[in-house]
């Protein structure tokens, strides 16, 4: 498969305790996914939810580039949230949030389960981009396989939310591949881990909730 145009991403993905739930997702659904849509550079938003693994939700935010998260109109509006997400955020449980460069890339499009792998950061950089890539390719021989790539966060842009455990933070790349088969996708990462030699214990595989695009926007 052909490699696709490297992108910026931001990587959301958080617990929320069940008296909060409702209002958790009428936020995101209602409000804050279409407001980072509209946000210029942004090419997509799209929420799951875990089928396996932690935490419950994830959320995946295409750029055209990194250099949309790290304008001036990014910062501002992560500096002044709504109050909608000025109430939500505080109550996120263990969140992750990570924005980076996505390499790697194998395939193209969007999958209805995505499975999230968490790497050791490595002492050469190229040289893991270059074995995901390689690992991508072996994948998209299933024909359910849609795409894989490899995010490698950037601290400088990765502020973390309220409740992120400060102790615990590390830049770790993130191995991610997406599927149209929720099998397939198991198989994948159960491959993708021993080859990679991935953090199982902190793997996760996600379905599809839904996703927005720029280009819908009216």
């Amino acid at each position: 498969m052909n490699a696709v145009t490297s992108h910026g991403m931001l990587f959301v993905a958080s617990d929320i305790n069940a008296e909060d739930e409702a209002d958790f997702n009428a936020w995101y659904d209602r409000e804050h996914v279409e407001e980072r849509v509209r946000m210029q550079g942004v090419i997509s938003a799209a929420r799951y939810s875990a089928v396996s693994g932690k935490p419950r939700y994830l959320g995946l935010y295409w750029a055209e580039s990194l250099s949309v998260f790290a304008s001036a109109a990014y910062a501002h509006a992560f500096q002044n949230q709504t109050p909608w997400s000025e109430k939500i955020l505080p109550k996120m449980v263990a969140p992750t949030r990570r924005i980076g460069d996505v390499s790697a890339n194998v395939g193209q499009g969007s999958g209805a389960f995505v499975a999230v792998l968490p790497l050791n950061i490595p002492d050469d950089p190229q040289a893991l981009s270059d074995r995901c890539a390689e690992i991508g390719g072996l994948l998209s021989e299933d024909l359910s396989f849609v795409h894989s790539y490899l995010l490698t966060p950037k601290d400088e842009l990765s502020k973390p939310l309220p409740q992120e455990d400060l102790d615990a933070r590390r830049m770790n790349p993130l191995f991610i591949i997406e599927s149209s088969n929720i099998r397939s996708n198991e198989q994948a990462l159960e491959f993708a881990t021993k080859a990679l030699d991935g953090l199982s214990a902190n793997a996760a595989r996600y379905a599809l909730t839904w996703k927005l695009s720029a280009a819908e926007l009216t």
